[in-house]
């Protein structure tokens, strides 16, 4: 069954660009140009009922993300399309939502679009909105969206005491006991949190700086957090480890 592609961008060349560039990939999908502004788009998602939506993030009437408010049943795929804007894409990272760059690049684009296609049969519920619209607001601690295969968890930073690598996945360890695997890299957590008081100790491990207990010299030097769990420290990392704690 054809899937439905929607874009909304207030510039008519990047709607057409992009639907010539999806229609090129061979894929079982009808592509949609109909939102240009934030009230077209809402009635395009309310009449099409699209399984993926392109959501260009400013635009002349509001934002994608006045939109989103707006809609009901959020039943797709979303895609923000947008120009580099650090705070709104690093809020769009923690809710673990997509997004491509302008000027549009082919490949990213396929794979974002791929990336859709596998996931548009999974069950939607709000949660990954809610917290993007908590990641949007000023001044407050992001809270971190984790997908795993069974389900969507919403995490506030305060509650992770560490990440661990196991190859392609990552571990979280919660202060509740819980523990939750990830698909995603270690890096990537680490290019998230490191602004988030989070420091890779070693390799594998990323701690949450508030939870360190103290610091253990034996056996090359480890440390030790509140829950009482250790994790090795490189020694490539004390000089900038012991700096933080200056700072703690």
């Amino acid at each position: 069954m054809m899937k439905k592609v929607l874009i909304i961008d207030d510039e008519k060349r990047i709607r057409d660009f992009v639907k010539r560039m999806i229609d090129s990939f061979g894929l079982d999908l009808t592509v949609y140009t109909d939102g240009e502004n934030v009230e077209t788009g809402l009635a395009s998602i309310e009449s099409l009922k699209p399984d993926i939506v392109f959501l260009d993030i400013q635009m002349p009437d509001g934002t994608g993300f006045d939109l989103l408010n707006r809609v009901k049943e959020k039943n797709f795929e979303l895609i923000f399309i947008t120009a580099f804007q650090e705070y709104a894409i690093m809020a769009i990272k923690f809710s673990a939502l997509d997004y491509i760059l302008k000027p549009i690049d082919e490949e990213e684009l396929r794979t974002a679009i791929i990336n859709a296609i596998d996931t548009i049969d999974f069950k939607k519920d709000d949660t990954q909105f809610e917290a993007l619209s908590h990641n949007l607001l000023p001044n407050q601690k992001r809270k971190l969206v984790l997908k795993t295969q069974e389900s969507v968890h919403v995490v506030d930073l305060s509650d992770i005491i560490r990440c661990e690598a196991d190859k392609n996945y990552t571990f979280f360890y919660l202060s509740n006991g819980k523990k939750i695997l990830v698909s995603r890299t270690l890096k990537d957590f680490e290019t998230l949190l490191s602004n988030q008081g989070f420091f890779r100790v070693q390799q594998s491990h990323l701690i949450n700086l508030d939870f360190i207990d103290r610091y253990d010299k034996q056996e090359g030097g480890s440390v030790i957090l509140k829950d009482g769990s250790s994790v090795p420290l490189s020694p490539a990392k004390k000089e900038q480890f012991f700096t933080l704690l200056e700072k703690l």
